[in-house]
């Protein structure tokens, strides 16, 4: 079994917002909250614009895990992909990795999984076959063939870096089909924002759409955007409530830090939901705590808010 903390809970109470906010909701948080887990998604929130973790962010989880408070990485990347982040706090954490697809601690010991049924996989393939040059399948595999895909070309476009990082995870096949051996974690199409409306409204026509959840990630200043294809029910909220149940915390003690669209249904599971400054405006507009941008240590500041309350 994953363990948890069981140390102190930390109350505070927030009566005015980040004063970065003026563009934002205004909400006012004058409420006490005892918080015993903290949920944080990786990209555009705990990294900065360089894909590094600032020493405020460090030094802050830090002192929130010394303090009995559970960290848990909520992100839209593989566990692997996620792991040296994890890594980089320096104490264990809980990894919800693939947007929720799979739970396991930052150790590797597995507490949940959700695959996308490999039938359903096929006909997604198959519906889907104009983004071919698009998709990429992930697997739970431990070596080359965790990631499939059919060319490079058309995603080192728009994710290059990417490609690059995870090369030696990549295994090409043609046609994608004949990589559905078993469930996949999840389909994954990656272009540019145009390119990725056009992939939306295919989606939309899918006969199964039923028995899939579709995520969208999207960069608007990097022309990028990332549409994930997981099981029914899948979601960074939904597993987020399964390992919150599992452990007894309170949604009232949680608190969640996001700055997407694919961490929607997180921020509104959780009890304390913060926004990042560097998040579109229509995020914004929900009525969650915002907090600075990732370029500025947005997550040290919103748990700062919780630190300097419970000393």
């Amino acid at each position: 079994m994953l363990n948890h903390h069981s140390g102190k809970t930390l109350s505070f109470c927030i009566t005015e917002p980040c004063a970065s906010t003026s563009a934002g909701s205004g909400t006012i948080y004058n409420f006490i909250v005892a918080i015993r887990l903290i949920a944080i998604d990786i990209d555009g929130t705990l990294l900065d614009p360089n894909f590094q973790v600032s020493s405020a962010n460090l030094e802050t989880l830090a002192r929130a895990h010394t303090q009995g408070v559970e960290i848990a990485l909520v992100t839209g990347r593989r566990h692997a992909f996620a792991l040296p982040v994890a890594n980089a706090l320096h104490f264990d954490v809980t990894l919800i990795s693939s947007n929720g697809a799979v739970t396991r601690s930052s150790t590797g010991e597995l507490f949940h999984q959700d695959l996308l049924p490999a039938p359903v996989a096929r006909r997604l393939l198959q519906h889907m076959a104009d983004f071919r040059s698009n998709t990429v399948l992930t697997f739970d595999r431990p070596a080359k063939g965790a990631l499939v895909v059919e060319s490079a070309e058309e995603l080192n476009q728009t994710i290059q870096r990417w490609m690059e990082k995870n090369s030696e995870w990549i295994e090409y096949v043609r046609p994608l089909e004949d990589a559905v051996t078993e469930s996949p974690i999840q389909a994954m199409f990656c272009g540019n924002l145009a390119r990725m409306t056009e992939a939306q409204e295919r989606l939309a026509s899918f006969p199964l759409a039923d028995e899939i959840t579709t995520l969208r990630t999207q960069y608007d200043a990097r022309n990028l955007c990332i549409v994930d294809i997981l099981n029914q029910g899948c979601s960074k909220g939904h597993a987020l409530a399964r390992w919150a149940t599992h452990h007894e915390y309170a949604r009232d003690e949680v608190m969640a830090i996001g700055d997407n669209f694919n961490d929607v249904e997180m921020l509104e599971f959780a009890g304390l939901p913060v926004i990042m400054g560097n998040a579109c405006p229509e995020l914004k507009q929900n009525g969650w705590l915002e907090t600075l941008g990732n370029d500025a240590s947005g997550v040290a500041w919103a748990v700062e808010q919780i630190l300097s309350r419970g000393d």
